[in-house]
């Protein structure tokens, strides 16, 4: 062999083999790496999910029976149909929907998951609720019976309404609340148990406090104000003035002589009267009225 042939060899073994050839197992490579990323997406894009706890999930398929929902788990979950019915038989449920459901089991014998969306609801509620009592915040309810004690109000679940926490006065026929939507403050709870009670009396003697303020401001002796008439005894009656009490003594009632207060007024009449009278609660005035 020539020397100029030998030096030529010796040349082409030091620059290495040919640029295919170098790139092929380098791509070969990087078709692995991304296999290998793909399958640790797809397992990363699955979790866990833990019976008893609330998740959230996509309806993908409304059946006859159930709906399946997709939870980001190796399966999928079923809901029965009925937890969607309405009362008047129509479906809340679409495909597509997002929902919170609630995990009872893991995998049945079909190997899906056992899911709840009442159940979901109730959890919710009661974190909604629970953060009500902590806030201190105001809720809204319909009275629906009389029941033992008080009134059963429902704010999602059943509470209960003492009669003493009704209103400010006691109110002998509470009947008549049935049926009534109002605002309620959430006195005591108990999670476990599930019972809820409910107080009206605190936010309306908060709403009576700012009335009073208010009627402080403008009420002056020899002023002319109206009121509501609250009560009747046998020595005047009580007169709402707004947020506060007012006596109209029987003998401010009428020029003439009358027996009873009750003959001119009647409980609950609105009427005009002048502002000299004192305040009921105000026992300190009227005694230096009354001197």
């Amino acid at each position: 062999m020539s020397e100029e042939k030998v030096e030529f060899l010796a040349q082409k073994a030091e620059d290495g083999p040919p640029a295919d050839a170098a790139e092929e197992p380098a791509e070969s490579k990087g078709k692995f790496e991304e296999g290998e990323s793909f399958q640790e997406l797809y397992e990363e894009s699955l979790h866990e999910v833990a019976e008893g706890e609330v998740v959230q999930g996509r309806v993908i398929h409304v059946g006859p029976e159930f709906v399946t929902v997709d939870v980001g788990f190796k399966s999928e979950g079923q809901v029965p149909l009925r937890e969607f019915t309405q009362k008047d038989g129509t479906l809340s449920v679409n495909v597509g929907d997002e929902i919170y459901v609630f995990v009872e089991r893991k995998e049945s014998e079909t190997g899906l998951v056992n899911l709840s969306k009442e159940k979901a609801d109730k959890f919710k509620f009661w974190e909604e609720i629970s953060r009500a009592w902590n806030e201190d915040q105001v809720i809204e309810g319909k009275i629906t019976a009389r029941i033992k004690g008080g009134l059963s109000v429902d704010i999602g679940v059943l509470a209960f309404l003492p009669g003493s926490q009704v209103d400010i006065r006691p109110i002998r026929n509470l009947e008549k609340l049935i049926g009534v939507t109002s605002k309620f403050k959430i006195i005591k709870l108990n999670r476990r148990r599930g019972n809820v009670v409910l107080s009206r009396r605190i936010l309306l003697e908060k709403e009576r406090e700012a009335l009073r303020a208010k009627t402080l401001e403008h009420l002056e002796e020899g002023k002319i104000v109206e009121g509501v008439v609250k009560n009747i005894t046998d020595y005047g009656a009580f007169v709402d003035l707004g947020g506060i009490d007012g006596l109209m003594h029987i003998t401010d009632m009428s020029w003439g002589r009358i027996n009873h207060p009750s003959d001119p007024s009647d409980s609950s009449r609105p009427c005009r009267i002048p502002g000299s009278m004192w305040a009921k609660s105000s026992p300190r005035e009227a005694g230096s009225r009354e001197k």
